[in-house]
């Protein structure tokens, strides 16, 4: 019993202690996530191990577009792209696919996205 007001006074100063250590911390800081996007594209019009990568390397210049991984050449080929849709839209993708020039003949764009 002797040992209660000394326990209830210790009890009282830790609670303060803690109201005042957290009115002193400062403000957290705001990170942003990570909202980037990844979708599947499919080509047509890919005659050759040039064109994949040139169309590749057209997306991955696009402000944006984190990474583009190419997938086997055949009558409809595969891209695996991933942008950040507040920077590029899939639309822009498309157009730079289209636009890329083809390989054999760098004055025609033969290739077209399958939507």
């Amino acid at each position: 019993m002797k040992f209660l007001p000394s326990f209830l006074l210790f009890a009282l100063i830790m609670a303060f202690s803690a109201v005042n250590a957290s009115a002193q911390t400062t403000p957290t800081e705001v990170v942003a996530q990570d909202k980037t996007e990844t979708i599947t594209v499919k080509v047509k019009g890919v005659g050759c191990m040039g064109d994949l990568k040139d169309i590749a390397t057209s997306v991955r210049k696009l402000d944006g577009v984190s990474s583009c991984e190419e997938g086997k050449m055949g009558a409809t080929s595969t891209f695996i792209i991933t942008y950040d849709p507040a920077r590029v839209t899939k639309k822009e993708i498309h157009v730079a696919i289209e636009g890329t020039p083809g390989c054999s003949n760098p004055e025609s764009r033969p290739y077209k996205v399958k939507v």
